[in-house]
Protein backbone atom coordinates (compact mmCIF):
# COMPACT_ATOMS: atom_id res chain seq x y z
CA UNK A 1 0.00 0.00 0.00
CA UNK A 2 1.07 3.14 -1.36
CA UNK A 3 1.61 6.41 1.48
CA UNK A 4 -1.03 9.21 1.20
CA UNK A 5 0.50 12.79 0.70
CA UNK A 6 3.85 11.81 -0.59
CA UNK A 7 7.13 13.75 -2.40
CA UNK A 8 6.74 13.42 -6.12
CA UNK A 9 8.75 10.12 -7.36
CA UNK A 10 8.98 8.48 -3.94
CA UNK A 11 7.16 5.32 -3.54
CA UNK A 12 7.00 3.54 -0.16
CA UNK A 13 5.64 -0.20 0.09
CA UNK A 14 3.98 0.18 3.61
CA UNK A 15 4.55 -3.63 5.65
CA UNK A 16 2.37 -5.10 7.96
CA UNK A 17 3.31 -7.57 10.66
CA UNK A 18 6.38 -8.37 12.76
CA UNK A 19 9.24 -5.61 13.75
CA UNK A 20 11.32 -6.85 10.81
CA UNK A 21 8.81 -5.54 7.76
CA UNK A 22 9.95 -2.55 8.05
CA UNK A 23 13.61 -3.15 8.59
CA UNK A 24 13.23 -5.42 5.08
CA UNK A 25 11.34 -2.80 3.17
CA UNK A 26 14.54 -0.72 3.38
CA UNK A 27 17.34 -3.33 3.53
CA UNK A 28 15.32 -5.10 -0.06
CA UNK A 29 16.26 -2.17 -1.76
CA UNK A 30 19.55 -1.28 -3.65
CA UNK A 31 21.74 1.02 -2.48
CA UNK A 32 21.18 3.35 -4.84
CA UNK A 33 17.14 3.22 -4.24
CA UNK A 34 18.09 3.32 -0.20
CA UNK A 35 19.47 6.65 -0.83
CA UNK A 36 17.45 8.09 -3.23
CA UNK A 37 14.06 7.39 -1.44
CA UNK A 38 16.06 8.37 2.06
CA UNK A 39 16.92 11.61 0.26
CA UNK A 40 13.63 12.80 -0.92
CA UNK A 41 11.97 12.10 2.37
CA UNK A 42 14.63 14.13 3.53
CA UNK A 43 14.60 17.20 1.30
CA UNK A 44 10.55 16.94 1.72
CA UNK A 45 10.70 16.27 5.53
CA UNK A 46 8.32 13.22 4.71
CA UNK A 47 7.68 11.94 8.32
CA UNK A 48 6.53 8.72 7.75
CA UNK A 49 8.96 8.01 5.18
CA UNK A 50 11.70 9.07 7.51
CA UNK A 51 10.35 7.16 10.54
CA UNK A 52 10.22 3.99 8.33
CA UNK A 53 13.83 4.76 7.79
CA UNK A 54 14.70 5.47 11.58
CA UNK A 55 13.24 2.47 12.61
CA UNK A 56 14.48 0.44 10.22
CA UNK A 57 17.84 1.28 11.27
CA UNK A 58 17.58 1.03 15.01
CA UNK A 59 16.06 -2.67 14.77
CA UNK A 60 18.66 -2.92 12.53
CA UNK A 61 21.87 -1.63 14.24
CA UNK A 62 20.28 -1.00 17.88
CA UNK A 63 20.96 -2.58 21.07
CA UNK A 64 17.48 -3.61 21.60
CA UNK A 65 17.51 -5.15 18.57
CA UNK A 66 13.89 -6.56 17.38
CA UNK A 67 12.85 -6.45 20.38
CA UNK A 68 12.72 -2.71 20.65
CA UNK A 69 10.12 -1.80 22.84
CA UNK A 70 6.66 -0.39 21.77
CA UNK A 71 6.97 2.55 24.24
CA UNK A 72 10.49 3.57 23.35
CA UNK A 73 9.32 3.40 19.67
CA UNK A 74 6.79 5.74 20.23
CA UNK A 75 9.21 8.15 22.41
CA UNK A 76 11.64 8.08 19.44
CA UNK A 77 8.82 8.14 16.38
CA UNK A 78 7.22 11.24 18.54
CA UNK A 79 11.32 12.94 18.33
CA UNK A 80 11.57 12.76 15.25
CA UNK A 81 8.08 14.57 14.39
CA UNK A 82 9.48 17.26 16.91
CA UNK A 83 12.56 17.74 14.62
CA UNK A 84 10.41 17.67 11.26
CA UNK A 85 8.43 20.40 12.78
CA UNK A 86 11.59 22.44 14.05
CA UNK A 87 13.19 21.57 10.70
CA UNK A 88 10.39 23.08 8.45
CA UNK A 89 10.34 26.11 10.68
CA UNK A 90 13.91 26.76 10.93
CA UNK A 91 14.94 25.90 7.47
CA UNK A 92 17.30 23.30 9.45
CA UNK A 93 19.07 21.14 6.22
CA UNK A 94 18.87 16.90 7.53
CA UNK A 95 21.53 16.67 4.53
CA UNK A 96 23.43 19.24 5.33
CA UNK A 97 22.93 20.38 8.77
CA UNK A 98 24.96 23.37 9.94
CA UNK A 99 27.45 22.46 12.40
CA UNK A 100 25.18 24.26 15.35
CA UNK A 101 22.26 23.12 14.34
CA UNK A 102 22.08 20.68 16.65
CA UNK A 103 22.86 22.41 19.90
CA UNK A 104 20.38 25.10 18.53
CA UNK A 105 17.74 22.26 18.57
CA UNK A 106 18.63 21.24 22.10
CA UNK A 107 18.94 24.80 23.61
CA UNK A 108 15.43 25.40 22.21
CA UNK A 109 13.68 22.54 23.53
CA UNK A 110 15.33 23.74 27.02
CA UNK A 111 13.99 27.57 26.60
CA UNK A 112 10.56 25.72 25.63
CA UNK A 113 10.78 24.42 29.22
CA UNK A 114 11.09 20.53 28.30
CA UNK A 115 12.35 18.49 31.18
CA UNK A 116 15.80 17.02 30.76
CA UNK A 117 14.59 13.77 30.65
CA UNK A 118 12.23 15.18 27.38
CA UNK A 119 15.05 16.63 25.70
CA UNK A 120 17.30 13.64 26.46
CA UNK A 121 14.74 11.89 24.69
CA UNK A 122 14.61 13.96 21.76
CA UNK A 123 18.35 13.95 21.62
CA UNK A 124 18.28 10.18 21.18
CA UNK A 125 15.57 10.46 18.62
CA UNK A 126 17.52 12.59 16.40
CA UNK A 127 20.65 11.42 16.87
CA UNK A 128 18.75 7.63 15.69
CA UNK A 129 17.74 9.86 12.94
CA UNK A 130 21.31 11.14 11.71
CA UNK A 131 22.28 7.17 12.02
CA UNK A 132 19.81 6.03 9.53
CA UNK A 133 20.41 8.65 6.98
CA UNK A 134 23.64 8.33 6.77
CA UNK A 135 23.50 4.65 6.97
CA UNK A 136 21.08 5.43 3.65
CA UNK A 137 23.59 7.35 2.02
CA UNK A 138 21.59 10.96 2.50
CA UNK A 139 24.14 12.73 4.35
CA UNK A 140 27.92 12.37 5.77
CA UNK A 141 27.26 15.03 8.96
CA UNK A 142 25.92 14.66 12.24
CA UNK A 143 24.95 17.91 14.02
CA UNK A 144 24.46 15.75 17.17
CA UNK A 145 27.32 14.47 17.76
CA UNK A 146 28.68 16.98 20.13
CA UNK A 147 25.56 18.34 21.69
CA UNK A 148 24.65 17.87 25.33
CA UNK A 149 21.38 18.32 27.19
CA UNK A 150 21.65 20.72 30.07
CA UNK A 151 22.62 18.86 32.97
CA UNK A 152 19.99 16.88 35.52
CA UNK A 153 19.74 19.62 38.55
CA UNK A 154 17.55 17.20 40.35
CA UNK A 155 18.68 13.94 41.96
CA UNK A 156 17.20 11.00 41.25
CA UNK A 157 15.41 10.32 43.84
CA UNK A 158 13.47 13.32 44.07
CA UNK A 159 11.83 12.73 40.93
CA UNK A 160 8.84 10.86 40.64
CA UNK A 161 8.46 9.95 44.10
CA UNK A 162 6.18 7.04 44.91
CA UNK A 163 2.94 6.42 46.03
CA UNK A 164 2.88 6.10 50.18
CA UNK A 165 1.00 3.16 51.60
CA UNK A 166 -1.71 5.76 52.42
CA UNK A 167 -2.21 7.11 48.91
CA UNK A 168 -2.21 3.32 47.34
CA UNK A 169 -4.75 2.25 49.94
CA UNK A 170 -7.40 5.57 49.28
CA UNK A 171 -6.84 5.05 45.87
CA UNK A 172 -7.76 1.49 45.68
CA UNK A 173 -10.86 2.35 48.04
CA UNK A 174 -12.14 5.08 45.15
CA UNK A 175 -11.48 2.87 42.44
CA UNK A 176 -13.71 -0.12 40.53
CA UNK A 177 -12.74 -3.54 40.56
CA UNK A 178 -10.98 -2.94 37.16
CA UNK A 179 -8.84 -0.52 38.01
CA UNK A 180 -8.33 -1.68 41.81
CA UNK A 181 -6.57 -4.69 39.52
CA UNK A 182 -4.82 -2.53 37.66
CA UNK A 183 -3.24 -0.31 40.75
CA UNK A 184 -2.13 -3.40 42.03
CA UNK A 185 -0.46 -4.69 38.87
CA UNK A 186 1.48 -1.75 38.80
CA UNK A 187 1.93 -1.23 42.52
CA UNK A 188 2.39 -4.89 43.93
CA UNK A 189 3.38 -6.80 40.76
CA UNK A 190 5.76 -3.57 39.70
CA UNK A 191 4.22 -3.82 36.25
CA UNK A 192 4.68 -0.88 34.00
CA UNK A 193 1.45 0.31 32.67
CA UNK A 194 2.01 -0.71 29.51
CA UNK A 195 2.56 -4.15 30.56
CA UNK A 196 -0.41 -4.30 32.93
CA UNK A 197 -2.93 -3.30 30.08
CA UNK A 198 -1.39 -5.55 27.87
CA UNK A 199 -1.76 -8.42 29.90
CA UNK A 200 -3.50 -11.98 28.73
CA UNK A 201 -5.19 -14.29 30.76
CA UNK A 202 -2.92 -17.11 29.41
CA UNK A 203 0.04 -15.41 31.15
CA UNK A 204 -1.33 -15.24 34.43
CA UNK A 205 -1.56 -18.01 36.91
CA UNK A 206 -4.10 -17.58 39.82
CA UNK A 207 -3.36 -21.30 41.29
CA UNK A 208 0.20 -20.52 41.33
CA UNK A 209 0.87 -17.14 42.03
CA UNK A 210 2.69 -15.89 39.15
CA UNK A 211 1.94 -13.92 36.09
CA UNK A 212 4.29 -14.04 32.90
CA UNK A 213 5.03 -10.35 31.82
CA UNK A 214 5.72 -10.49 27.67
CA UNK A 215 6.32 -7.11 26.92
CA UNK A 216 8.54 -5.69 29.50
CA UNK A 217 11.49 -3.37 28.24
CA UNK A 218 13.50 -4.41 26.06
CA UNK A 219 11.02 -7.16 25.15
CA UNK A 220 12.76 -9.07 28.02
CA UNK A 221 10.14 -12.15 29.51
CA UNK A 222 10.22 -12.05 33.27
CA UNK A 223 8.14 -14.29 36.22
CA UNK A 224 6.57 -12.14 38.67
CA UNK A 225 4.85 -13.44 41.84
CA UNK A 226 1.20 -12.32 43.08
CA UNK A 227 0.64 -11.08 46.33
CA UNK A 228 -2.52 -12.14 48.05
CA UNK A 229 -4.85 -9.33 47.47
CA UNK A 230 -3.63 -8.88 43.88
CA UNK A 231 -4.82 -12.51 43.22
CA UNK A 232 -8.02 -11.80 45.23
CA UNK A 233 -8.65 -8.50 42.72
CA UNK A 234 -8.03 -10.59 39.73
CA UNK A 235 -10.31 -13.36 40.39
CA UNK A 236 -12.89 -11.40 40.64
CA UNK A 237 -12.57 -10.03 36.80
CA UNK A 238 -14.42 -11.47 34.08
CA UNK A 239 -12.13 -13.68 31.82
CA UNK A 240 -11.99 -11.74 28.69
CA UNK A 241 -8.36 -10.88 26.71
CA UNK A 242 -7.17 -8.77 27.39
CA UNK A 243 -7.50 -8.81 31.25
CA UNK A 244 -7.14 -4.71 31.91
CA UNK A 245 -7.02 -3.73 28.09
CA UNK A 246 -7.49 -0.05 26.90
CA UNK A 247 -5.42 2.69 26.43
CA UNK A 248 -2.64 4.44 28.55
CA UNK A 249 -3.98 7.77 27.97
CA UNK A 250 -7.41 6.74 28.89
CA UNK A 251 -6.10 4.97 32.26
CA UNK A 252 -4.41 8.10 32.98
CA UNK A 253 -7.53 10.15 32.80
CA UNK A 254 -9.31 7.15 34.85
CA UNK A 255 -6.18 7.67 37.67
CA UNK A 256 -6.91 11.13 37.92
CA UNK A 257 -10.49 11.17 38.63
CA UNK A 258 -9.59 7.94 41.25
CA UNK A 259 -7.43 11.08 42.61
CA UNK A 260 -9.53 13.58 42.89
CA UNK A 261 -11.69 11.68 44.50
CA UNK A 262 -9.33 10.14 47.18
CA UNK A 263 -8.41 13.95 47.26
CA UNK A 264 -4.46 11.72 46.89
CA UNK A 265 -1.92 13.74 44.77
CA UNK A 266 -2.05 12.67 41.14
CA UNK A 267 1.62 10.81 40.76
CA UNK A 268 1.34 8.74 37.47
CA UNK A 269 0.99 5.20 36.80
CA UNK A 270 4.74 4.54 36.76
CA UNK A 271 4.80 6.04 40.32
CA UNK A 272 2.82 2.79 41.72
CA UNK A 273 6.06 0.94 40.31
CA UNK A 274 8.08 2.94 42.37
CA UNK A 275 6.29 2.00 45.06
CA UNK A 276 6.68 -1.78 44.34
CA UNK A 277 10.13 -1.49 44.81
CA UNK A 278 10.41 0.74 47.63
CA UNK A 279 8.33 -1.25 49.66
CA UNK A 280 10.18 -4.28 48.93
CA UNK A 281 13.37 -2.56 49.54
CA UNK A 282 12.28 -1.34 52.80
CA UNK A 283 10.98 -4.97 54.06
CA UNK A 284 12.89 -7.24 52.64
CA UNK A 285 16.43 -4.62 53.20
CA UNK A 286 17.58 -6.31 49.57
CA UNK A 287 18.34 -4.21 46.19
CA UNK A 288 18.44 -7.58 44.45
CA UNK A 289 15.02 -8.51 45.69
CA UNK A 290 13.42 -5.46 43.95
CA UNK A 291 15.51 -5.99 41.29
CA UNK A 292 14.44 -9.23 40.15
CA UNK A 293 10.39 -8.61 40.73
CA UNK A 294 10.96 -5.77 39.18
CA UNK A 295 12.97 -7.13 36.07
CA UNK A 296 15.75 -4.50 36.22
CA UNK A 297 18.97 -5.33 34.77
CA UNK A 298 21.36 -3.57 36.71
CA UNK A 299 20.48 -2.91 40.67
CA UNK A 300 22.23 0.90 39.94
CA UNK A 301 18.42 1.11 38.45
CA UNK A 302 17.12 -0.18 41.68
CA UNK A 303 19.11 1.66 43.94
CA UNK A 304 16.98 4.65 43.71
CA UNK A 305 14.97 2.58 45.91
CA UNK A 306 16.80 2.42 48.90
CA UNK A 307 17.15 6.65 48.91
CA UNK A 308 12.96 6.27 49.35
CA UNK A 309 13.26 3.75 51.40
CA UNK A 310 15.71 4.90 54.04
CA UNK A 311 14.05 6.51 57.21
CA UNK A 312 17.45 6.46 59.16
CA UNK A 313 18.19 9.82 58.96
CA UNK A 314 14.20 11.78 59.45
CA UNK A 315 14.22 9.11 62.44
CA UNK A 316 17.32 10.33 63.76
CA UNK A 317 16.44 13.98 64.03
CA UNK A 318 13.07 13.87 64.97
CA UNK A 319 14.66 12.66 68.28
CA UNK A 320 16.75 15.66 68.75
Amino acid sequence: MKTESQPPGLTIERFQGDTLSTARSWTDLTPEERRRRAMLAAQHLDPETLWSLTEAHTILYGSAGAGLSTRTARAYREGVARLLRHAERSAFSLIRPERDGGALYIRSLENAGLAPSSVRVHLAAARALFRALRWAGATALDPFADARPQREKTAAWDKRQPYTDTEVQALLRMAAPRDQALILLCAHAGLRIEEALTLQWADVDLQGGLLTVRQGKGGKLRRVSLTRSLIQSLQALPRTDPVIGGTQSAARQRLKVIAARAESRYRGWHAFRHYAGTRLVRQTGSLEHAARHLGHASLETTRVYAKWSDTALPDALASW
